[in-house]
Formats: structure tokens, sequence, C-alpha cells
């Protein structure tokens, strides 16, 4: 008995590490509204929500904004000059579609001068197919 006694005597209170242990593994969550009033007319109102907790834990619940996050991660960095990449090529790919697009009335033009030529070709060889007379058989 004088064995329990000494383990109940000696056993202290949590520490700050086995209090923090416990929060960061089930995760703590503070959520509060703080309102502002003036004679009855509300002036300002803050909704306050404050999760504590680990960062497996966090990922278990869905929260993972860290890992996107610009200032944080080196992966979006890269997607970021991806994105400038992208966007550069898109740029050069829609200013080749307006020259495009300027360029057939030039095209067109030549198109149909060629068709005409072909057309007048065509005619005069049929004129004189016509205009021959077959010998006799």
């Amino acid at each position: 008995m004088s064995s329990e006694r000494t383990s109940l005597i000696t056993a202290r209170p949590p520490g700050l590490v086995d209090v923090l242990d416990r929060i960061l593994d089930k995760g703590l969550v503070i959520a509060g509204d703080i309102k502002v009033s003036l004679a009855n007319v509300e002036l300002l109102t803050l909704q306050i929500r404050l999760l504590v907790c680990s960062i497996d834990k966090a990922e278990q619940i869905g929260l993972n904004w860290w890992r996107y996050d610009s200032n944080l991660t080196t992966r979006a960095a890269a997607a970021e000059a991806e994105n400038v990449e992208l966007r550069e090529r898109v740029a050069a790919l829609e200013r080749e579609i307006r020259q495009l697009a300027a360029a057939p009335s030039r095209v067109e033009a030549a198109g149909r001068g060629a068709r005409k030529g072909s057309k007048a070709r065509a005619a005069g060889k049929g004129a004189t197919r016509k205009g021959r007379k077959r010998p006799p058989p």
C-alpha cells in the first residue's frame, strides 16, 4: 500500500508539454462572437473561429491550405512559373490568330486570281477542242 501512496503523492499535475500534446493530438476549437454596440446599435461584429491541432490532425479533417500557399511551398512557386509560361504561350497564339485573321483578304484575293486564271484556261481549252474538227475514221 505504501507504494501506491508514494505513486499518488509523487504524481504531479500534467505539465505544459503534456497539455499541448493532448491538444495537438485531439484538436481544440475556440469559437466566439464579439459584438460592439452603442445605444443598442450594433457597430461591429467579429466572428472568431480558431482551430489548434497538429498537421496530421488537420490533414485528417481536410485542412491542407499550406500545401498550396505560394509563400510556403516550392511546388506553388513552380505552378506559378508554369502559369506565367502558359499565359505567354496563349498571348503568342492569340497574336498569331489575329495575324492570320487579317491575312485571309490577301490569301483569298490570290486564290480568286488563281481560280479565274484556271477558268480562263479551261474555257480556252474547251474552245479549241470545240473549234477542231475530228479527222474522219
